[in-house]
């Protein structure tokens, strides 16, 4: 949210991703809504960011196929999201789940980004955007129009909080809205007596007071780091508050915690469904900002790589 006061930033609602697994057509609408909704209630300010949505800008599938081309079939194998993802799924695992990484570099190299926001398990992701986009410009380099590179070299931006939020049925893996355990994560929609029963069913350990780099107790520096970026403080700041603290007691703490700070985005996520036509209106203008930028870049792309007359 803060990186909107010093870029042009965009926001991708990105509900071409979401069909790499099996889904359900009339969530999938819904879903568009309220990502909406919660993105603008986390404190995203339409006026200064761009809000989309991924499906509404074709060029994101026009420069995927594009690139997808390009892409060596041993770049995808080495991803390690695609490999966990495809353990999880029980069912055939689709074309789509293992190219998505082309589709993710696509929504990133068409907006010239220089800075990208990751997460630590989407590191690998944004490494295979910057060896794309060194490749693009390398190969199509005497084809591109003036000779201009395709496109901007993107780097990363890892906040050294909340880079990776873990699980709360395992320590160890990422929380995700894709696990089919609800209870592994906290949504921004739970309400108080959800996250206190969630919380509560946690993973812990029965060893006495908290620890943030012990490798034997991961769900104990997991929590303890949600607990700071909730209270807005350092983990360091949240173990000298806590590190006697049993788990009977500490567990209560973080649901307060988690209650009092989603308590302001909640409400304002449920103004916001309230008020679909301006949510609509949002994505709208935000569908036709974007477009201009990704119609230029696709059309380079294009020229370079020997489209039109």
């Amino acid at each position: 949210v803060q990186m909107q006061q010093d870029y042009e930033s965009f926001f991708c609602i990105v509900d071409l991703h979401a069909i790499t697994v099996p889904h359900e057509p009339k969530k999938l609408r819904q879903s568009v809504i309220s990502t909406a909704a919660a993105y603008l209630a986390s404190g995203i300010d339409p006026e200064k960011s761009c809000v989309f949505v991924q499906s509404a800008v074709p060029q994101h599938a026009q420069l995927n196929w594009l690139l997808t081309t390009q892409v060596q079939v041993g770049w995808l194998n080495s991803m390690t999201q695609y490999k966990e993802k495809a353990r999880k799924q029980t069912t055939g695992v689709g074309a789509g789940l293992f190219t998505y990484p082309v589709l993710m570099a696509a929504d990133i190299l068409l907006y010239q980004a220089d800075k990208v926001p990751v997460g630590e398990d989407q590191y690998e992701h944004l490494c295979l955007a910057r060896d794309i986009a060194n490749k693009m410009n390398r190969v199509y380099k005497k084809t591109a129009y003036k000779k201009r590179r395709l496109f901007r070299v993107p780097e990363a931006l890892i906040g050294q909080a909340g880079a990776r939020v873990m699980g709360l049925t395992d320590g160890t893996k990422k929380m995700s809205k894709s696990d089919p355990d609800a209870g592994s994560r906290i949504c921004v929609t739970d309400e108080p007596s959800v996250i206190k029963r969630k919380v509560k069913r946690c993973k812990t350990d029965t060893t006495v007071g908290l620890e943030l780099n012990n490798p034997e107790r991961p769900e104990a520096a997991n929590l303890l780091k949600l607990y700071s970026l909730v209270r807005q403080i350092t983990p360091e700041e949240a173990l000298a508050e806590c590190v006697d603290d049993r788990w009977g007691d500490f567990k209560p703490k973080l649901s307060e915690a988690l209650i009092a700070y989603l308590e302001p985005i909640q409400g304002e996520y449920r103004r916001l469904l309230d008020d679909q036509a301006f949510l609509k209106e949002t994505l709208e203008k935000g569908r036709v900002r974007a477009q201009e930028v990704a119609a230029q870049t696709l059309q380079n792309v294009e020229y370079a790589m020997g489209f039109g007359f």
